[in-house]
């Protein structure tokens, strides 16, 4: 299919305006790729070990609604306005709620550094993990990342039904590839950032010293030290992996919602909901400052 996209003639409406309706696959996809310089997939392996790493990413999230609106709108297509239009305001709708979740767990850490989280739910095996500590902020997360990728039941932008295919209608080639591209590629991404986040990133569910007493070794054996490294990119791998597999299903099972249901629960439920649970997550930092990273 990749093949087919890449050979097909790369057409512009006759009415379209050519320099936005190119601009705007590239905008859409380019902070998505950008985004895995602060995955860690394992200790100390990121790309780029940033401390404003969250503020980075969600920086670059923020620029995606503009392609999307741009593309809707420069293809003079009635069915593309109206997805551009409905996957800003989608986009928007959620960034907030995705926003305030991510900050109740750096609250959390102390620090907006990606490394630093995952570092901050090791010792003490799956009991340590951000997921027991915030579950209002995990199951945010996860229906605020669904919506971004504009994936079922969110996938209202882009409604064969309604919309014949959102903002992407008059879109062919290559052009048309990025825009498919960029929404797997930003899944994939949202399963490694909720692996990081929330389930522990490289960290086992059973603490590392409980394996080196099992073995009988001590935790600085060179061999234990390789063997831990190497499993702890698979574990961050095997998480999101999983979490992908939920989507997928998740797909294949559950019905579209309307657009008035997808903004009311995005401005009415889960934007009140992450506020508290914001604040509710600053009130016990500072009551039980040892338990939430005080």
């Amino acid at each position: 299919a990749g093949l087919k996209l890449l050979l097909k003639e790369d057409i512009v409406p006759f009415k379209a305006d050519p320099l936005l309706f190119t601009l705007g696959p590239i905008i859409v996809s380019i902070p998505v790729f950008l985004s895995y310089l602060i995955v860690p997939f394992g200790q100390n392996l990121a790309i780029a070990n940033l401390g404003t790493a969250i503020f980075l990413w969600i920086a670059l999230s923020s620029i995606q609604p503009i392609g999307l609106l741009m593309s809707g709108y420069a293809s003079n297509n009635k069915y593309s306005l109206l997805g551009g239009l409905r996957a800003a305001a989608q986009s928007i709708s959620y960034e907030i709620p995705l926003a305030l979740a991510v900050l109740a767990v750096v609250m959390m850490s102390n620090s907006l550094s990606t490394l630093d989280i995952v570092q901050q739910q090791s010792g003490y095996g799956i009991l340590g993990w951000n997921v027991w500590r915030q579950p209002v902020g995990f199951a945010i997360f996860c229906i605020a990342a669904l919506a971004e990728c504009e994936r079922l039941p969110f996938d209202l932008p882009e409604a064969e039904e309604e919309l014949i295919a959102g903002y992407q209608t008059e879109y062919s080639g290559m052009k048309f590839a990025l825009y498919y591209l960029a929404s797997y590629v930003n899944l994939v991404l949202s399963a490694l950032l909720v692996s990081v986040l929330y389930l522990g990133g490289w960290n086992f569910p059973i603490p590392v010293e409980a394996i080196a007493g099992l073995l009988g070794v001590s935790e600085t054996t060179p061999w234990l030290q390789v063997l831990t490294a190497s499993l702890g990119i698979t574990m961050t791998i095997l998480k999101a992996y999983l979490l992908v597999f939920t989507a997928i299903l998740i797909r294949w099972t559950v019905p579209r919602v309307r657009i008035d249901q997808l903004l009311n629960l995005g401005w009415k439920f889960l934007l009140p909901v992450a506020l508290v649970n914001l604040l509710l997550t600053a009130a016990l930092k500072l009551a039980f400052p040892i338990a939430f990273g005080g």
